[in-house]
């Protein structure tokens, strides 16, 4: 086990401390695990980022009540949520949960408008959910909640050793990412249901 308890002063002093050399387009994001498992220190955080002018910005899988999801909301600029398969028993199969409460959050926070800025995200699992058929089944819900950009995530093996530390399984140890070309084919794909799709780091933003 790793990490320390911090109080929510304690990570402004920081935020403060730092901001100086974040340049104009700086801010802070709440990342995980799930900053929504722990909602009372993430709102009271996010409160006192939003009242500092902190540009705020938050990864949540979205599998949490909406009354705990729209607290949050309004003190973020952006959110980014993981669309990982469409099938709801595909979903459960791999992640332990349906994406019922997943796609019902995604599509509140979009009906809301432009802000926050939401921010889909594909984590593309060869051999899971990167078949044509689920690629355009979610660029078809993109399209249906008004939604027009999307950002694909490649596969990486970077929790093999944290699941060995676990002494857990990693059943994706022996999954090769996908090649170039077949993540230019899911791009055009996404594109030629005219969503903006991109790549890993290759963000505007």
């Amino acid at each position: 086990m790793v990490g320390r308890y911090v109080t929510v002063q304690e990570l402004m002093d920081t935020v403060h401390r730092d901001r100086a050399y974040w340049g104009s387009g700086g801010g802070v994001t709440l990342g995980g695990g799930e900053p929504l498992a722990q909602p009372e220190f993430t709102l009271a955080l996010l409160k006192e980022l939003h009242d500092a002018y902190v540009h705020t910005a938050m990864e949540t899988c979205a599998n949490v009540p909406w009354a705990r999801l729209e607290k949050a909301l309004q003190y973020l600029d952006w959110i980014f949520v993981d669309i990982k398969h469409m099938d709801p028993e595909k979903h459960k199969q791999e992640t332990g949960v349906t994406n019922e409460l997943i796609l019902k959050n995604i599509e509140r926070i979009a009906a809301l408008g432009e802000s926050p800025r939401i921010i889909p995200r594909m984590p593309v699992v060869p051999g899971y959910n990167d078949s044509d058929n689920n690629v355009l089944a979610v660029a078809k819900f993109l399209g249906k909640i008004g939604k027009s950009e999307v950002n694909l995530l490649p596969f990486h093996r970077l929790g093999v050793s944290k699941y060995e530390q676990l002494g857990l399984d990693y059943v994706y140890k022996d999954t090769q990412p996908l090649s170039v070309e077949r993540m230019n084919q899911i791009r055009k794909l996404f594109e030629q249901e005219r969503i903006s799709c991109y790549v890993g780091s290759d963000t505007p933003f």
